[in-house]
């Protein structure tokens, strides 16, 4: 059994207002599925509480029983309307680099259905090690485990419980819905403006580890 101060870094990220601005794209998505339903859809209000799973927000607009079902027609439009408009956050594409130039492997673990956070990425040209969808808060946990994270990076207090759940470095970015003072009282290790000042920590991170 290799000690664990051999263990390569492994560094996961939240993908929704961490790594992509998620925003335009889903807001494109709730009004198109809201053409298609006939049913309100408020995509402002929606866009501003984005993280945790799909459901918690439908369950706004649809009655309880429709929303499993009105999930799928969400997921299968959202190639169509979501992927197109979304950009990369400032410092994305670097931040991941900065994880591979440490030598280590950058995974992605998100809420989102899985075959939309791949097409996010492929879209954007963000290459990671591993792609994880489906999990949300303490669940996140599970992935940062089995791909041995020490270090998850997220806008959302519920991020900053998968990584604690995970035992893993919280490191937040101010760049979703929940502000910096949110992001410390949920017990963020590390809070970031954005993940342009990713690298800089990673390098005194990794200092202070030798």
């Amino acid at each position: 059994m290799a000690h664990m101060t051999s263990r390569a870094l492994t560094v996961g990220f939240d993908l929704d207002m961490t790594l992509i601005d998620s925003r335009p794209g889903i807001h494109a998505c709730y009004q198109a599925l809201s053409a298609r339903t006939g049913t309100y859809i408020d995509a402002d209000l929606a866009i501003t509480r984005l993280g945790p799973p799909l459901a918690d927000e439908l369950v706004h607009w649809f009655p309880a029983e429709q929303v499993e079902a009105m999930a799928d027609v969400y997921r299968e439009m959202y190639p169509t309307h979501a992927i197109a408009p979304t950009p990369a956050m400032a410092g994305a594409r670097e931040a991941i680099a900065a994880v591979r130039a440490a030598g280590g492997r950058a995974i992605v673990v998100t809420a989102k259905y899985e075959p939309n956070a791949k097409l996010h990425l492929s879209h954007l040209g963000i290459d990671a090690d591993a792609v994880i969808g489906g999990l949300w808060a303490e669940g996140k946990a599970e992935a940062l485990r089995e791909y041995g994270s020490g270090v998850y990076v997220g806008d959302h207090t519920g991020d900053v419980r998968g990584a604690r759940s995970a035992n893993a470095l919280s490191v937040a970015v101010a760049t979703g819905p929940c502000d910096a003072d949110e992001l410390r009282a949920a017990g963020a290790d590390v809070v970031l403006k954005d993940l342009t000042k990713f690298p800089g920590w990673l390098a005194g991170h990794r200092g202070a580890l030798r």
